[in-house]
C-alpha cells in the first residue's frame, strides 16, 4: 500500500485517540447451551443466554461468542489464503479488482467517512451471482447480477471461502434466532427476510503503519446490515464506542471466538431498542493485521421498517420504510464515487414530529 501519506487523515475527528480504554469491554457470551439445543427449548440455560444477548445488545450492541460451533480448522484455513492472496503484488492483486460495474473483489482504496482506511480488502459474496438492484434510483426497478472474480492465486482460496461462508452463514442463523427472542418474538421472526439473503464476506488485511497516532484501519462507522460476525487474529485493533459514556474501548482478540455486532437493519426492526454502535480499527506501527467480517443482510427486495409487533400507540414506528438492496447500492456507489457528500444513513429514514 506504499508509505504513509498525512493527507489521508482529512478529519482530525477520525484520528485514534490516546484515551482508549484498553479493556476485554464487551461481554463474552457461551454458545454451547445453544449449541446442543434448540433455543426454543425450555431450560433455565437457554433462557439466560436469551437475557446475555438481550442485555448485550441493549447496552453495547456488540458482545464475543465462545463454543459457537464453527470448527477452527475452517477459520486457519481462511486466514492461511487470505494472507496468501494478500502477500502478491499489487499488480496481481488488481487483477480481480471491483469497480463500478461489480461491488465484489480486491480494493486498497476504501475510504470510511472521507477518511482513506489503511487496509486493502477482497468482497465476495455468499449467494452468488448476488442479485442487486441496478440503480439506487427509487422507480428503476431493474436488478442486476454480480458474480465473484476469483483470482487465480492462491487457488484454494475459492474452496475455503465458500466452505467458511457456509459455517459461518450457520452461526448467523442462529444469532439471529438468539436476538429474536430476546426481542419477545418468535425464534424463526426474521427467517422470511434473509430467504434470498446478499450477506457477503470481507477478507481485510491492515499493513504496518508508520505512523499509528495519525492513521485508522477503518475510521468511525456503523454496519448497514442486519448483523456483523467478526474474526479478528490476535494482533487486534477493534475499538468500539460504549453507550454508556462514549468512550473508545479496545477490544482484547480472545482465541477462536467471534466478534458480534447488531447492524443498522435490526436497529429499525427493533425500532430503537437495539442500536448499531459505532466501531472503528486501529492500525499497528510493527506487525501486520488480519480479520474476516462476515456481513448478514436481507433480501435486496426487503422493505425494512419497524416490526409491527414491536410498536403501538405509545411506541410508533420511529423510521419510515427503505429498500434494503437500493440502501446498498447507494451505500457502494458513494465510496466508489468518493462522492463529496454525506454517506446514506438510516437516519436520513427516521420519522419527525
Amino acid at each position: 500500500m506504499g508509505d504513509f501519506d498525512p493527507a489521508f487523515i482529512q478529519d482530525t475527528e477520525h484520528r485514534p485517540k490516546p484515551a482508549v480504554i484498553e479493556a476485554d469491554g464487551i461481554p463474552k457470551i457461551d454458545l454451547s447451551p445453544y449449541i446442543t439445543s434448540s433455543p426454543n427449548t425450555n431450560t433455565a440455560a437457554i433462557h439466560n443466554l436469551v437475557d446475555q444477548i438481550r442485555d448485550a445488545c441493549k447496552n453495547w450492541g456488540f458482545f464475543q461468542v465462545i463454543n459457537h460451533g464453527v470448527p477452527i480448522e475452517s477459520r486457519e484455513k481462511i486466514q492461511l489464503a487470505a494472507k496468501r492472496f494478500f502477500d502478491q503484488s499489487t499488480e496481481e492483486k488488481r487483477k480481480v479488482k471491483r469497480s463500478e460495474r461489480n461491488p465484489f473483489g480486491y480494493s486498497d482504496t476504501e475510504h470510511t467517512k472521507n477518511v482513506r482506511d489503511w487496509k486493502e480488502v477482497f468482497d465476495f459474496t455468499v449467494n452468488a451471482p448476488a442479485v442487486m438492484p441496478a440503480s439506487c434510483e427509487p422507480d428503476d426497478e431493474e436488478t442486476a447480477e454480480y458474480d465473484n472474480p476469483w483470482p487465480q492465486y492462491p487457488p484454494e482460496l475459492r474452496e475455503v471461502c465458500e466452505e467458511y461462508a457456509k459455517h459461518v452463514q450457520k452461526l448467523s442463523y442462529k444469532l439471529l434466532a438468539l436476538i429474536s427472542l430476546s426481542l419477545n418474538l418468535p425464534e424463526d421472526r426474521f427467517e422470511p427476510f434473509f430467504k434470498d439473503h446478499g450477506s457477503y464476506a470481507r477478507l481485510s488485511h491492515y499493513p504496518p503503519c508508520l505512523a499509528p497516532d495519525l492513521a485508522l484501519g477503518v475510521g468511525r462507522h456503523k454496519d448497514g446490515g442486519a448483523l456483523t460476525i467478526l474474526a479478528q487474529d490476535d494482533v487486534g485493533g477493534l475499538e468500539v464506542k460504549r453507550k454508556s459514556d462514549r468512550k473508545w474501548i479496545f477490544v482484547k482478540p480472545t482465541p477462536n471466538a467471534f466478534i458480534i455486532n447488531v447492524g443498522d437493519v435490526i436497529q429499525v426492526w427493533s425500532n430503537d431498542a437495539y442500536e448499531s454502535v459505532e466501531h472503528r480499527v486501529r492500525v499497528n506501527s510493527t506487525k501486520e493485521r488480519f480479520s474476516i467480517p462476515f456481513f448478514m443482510n436481507p433480501a435486496h427486495y426487503t422493505m425494512v421498517e419497524p416490526l409491527a409487533e414491536l410498536t403501538n400507540e405509545q411506541n410508533p414506528a420511529k423510521y419510515k420504510a427503505y429498500n434494503r438492496g437500493k440502501f446498498f447500492v447507494a451505500r457502494k456507489y458513494s465510496n466508489f464515487k468518493k462522492l463529496d457528500v454525506e454517506n446514506l444513513q438510516i437516519y436520513h429514514f427516521k420519522k419527525t414530529g
